[in-house]
């Protein structure tokens, strides 16, 4: 940090200075070291390093400058003690979980979402001897029916993809205190501005820093970040011998998009608002979830637990698949990408993309529908993405 300032800084000076660490050449941006190793002064000193006594950096693997400097500027901005960047986002969940499971545990997880983590828990995880349960995790009470004394992990995403479901982070975090679990939060949503899952005792959060953090359709990343002691005793050593690290160029990216993850994030989130009150009144349009509304579902949680909305928004389009087709078909401005949290507005259809995978029985329970649009909203005037959909709306029936 900047002089070693001791004094507590808000989330927008941390985006900038957090983590900072200036070679001998006293430069202005956070350098990039590019290299996979390092030199050491002498036998002993390698020596020194690979036992722990001395320390420093040995392969780019394990941990890398530039990496580091993203590490402590995530951890600085979310509250945690310690974190592990990772290739992306799937990278970070998947490690977050094995890294602590073995044959016998249960892992509980929520089943609204995205369609790789289901993939984890449902179809990787059994191979291995892990067992699984997945819930309507919006409501307490099947947490509470579902987990047992062998559950290791529990699993959510809040809010969910692509529904902007809200669970209660606080109150499953109970739950999973009550058996010794750990509560890993998918957290890209909500972003690290919006919801602060460890204050709400969960255990370990994951990001896609693709989303948001990146923001700006570069770099794939990922980080997960909790206290050093679960990190030292479950992450540490999978990590440093599963290679699932980010690379450092990557990192210097993530950096660069964290200096502006504020402006940006401010500016999507004040347009989805627009948007979604927008679609609301659409004739075309049959339901609107968005996390700024009063009309959400889970609206009283958010209330307690976020201090924002969201830059996504959920619609459905009247007439089902054929309508919503022709109205991704017709928009101009906003572009057609399973990607989110980007500075181009991005709409995907979850039914044939993100979500396809799933039966149409797993689609149904999750409120995936054939007319069910998601729109990430970018950096765009509001008024030009306004008229976008409208233009590609009252075509689409």
């Amino acid at each position: 940090m900047t002089k070693n300032t001791t004094r507590k800084l808000r989330p927008a000076t941390q985006l900038v200075h957090a983590g900072t660490l200036r070679s001998g050449f006293g430069e202005t941006s956070e350098a990039l070291f590019l290299t996979q190793g390092f030199v050491y002064p002498s036998a002993e000193a390698a020596e020194a390093r690979f036992k722990g006594e001395e320390p420093g950096f040995i392969y780019s693997r394990y941990a890398n400058p530039t990496t580091d400097m993203f590490e402590k500027r995530m951890c600085a901005l979310e509250g945690a003690e310690d974190a592990r960047a990772t290739a992306s986002g799937m990278a970070a969940v998947a490690a977050a979980i094995i890294c602590q499971v073995k044959s016998g545990d249960h892992v509980l997880a929520a089943r609204a979402m995205f369609g790789s983590c289901r993939y984890i828990i449902e179809t990787l995880l059994p191979r291995y001897g892990v067992e699984f349960t997945l819930i309507d995790g919006s409501k307490i009470e099947n947490w509470q029916k579902a987990v047992r004394p062998n559950t290791k992990v529990m699993f959510l995403e809040s809010p969910t993809n692509p529904t902007l479901e809200v669970i209660d982070i606080a109150a499953v975090a109970n739950i999973a205190n009550s058996v010794g679990a750990k509560l890993i939060v998918d957290n890209v949503f909500a972003t690290p501005l919006f919801q602060k899952p460890l204050e709400l005792g969960a255990h370990i959060v994951v990001y896609s820093t693709t989303k948001h953090i990146d923001g700006q359709g570069r770099c794939l990343g990922g980080v997960i970040l909790s206290d050093k002691q679960w990190v030292d005793e479950n992450l540490h050593e999978y990590f440093r011998h599963t290679g699932p690290g980010l690379s450092p160029f990557n990192s210097w990216v993530m950096l660069k998009g964290m200096e502006t993850l504020v402006v940006r994030v401010r500016q999507q989130t004040e347009s989805a608002g627009k948007i979604a009150d927008f679609l609301a009144d659409h004739p075309a349009v049959s339901k609107v979830i968005y996390p700024g509304r009063p009309d959400h579902p889970q609206a009283d949680i958010i209330a307690r637990q976020m201090s924002g909305g969201s830059t996504l928004i959920a619609f459905e389009v009247k007439g089902g698949k054929k309508a919503t087709f022709n109205a991704e078909n017709k928009l101009e401005i906003i572009q057609i990408s399973n990607n989110l949290g980007d500075s181009k507005s991005l709409i995907t259809h979850p039914t044939t993309t993100t979500h396809k995978n799933l039966t149409d029985d797993a689609r149904a329970e999750l409120g995936i529908s054939d007319g069910l649009l998601r729109l990430s909203v970018g950096l765009e005037d509001t008024d030009d993405l306004i008229e976008d959909l409208d233009v590609a709306l009252k075509g689409a029936l």
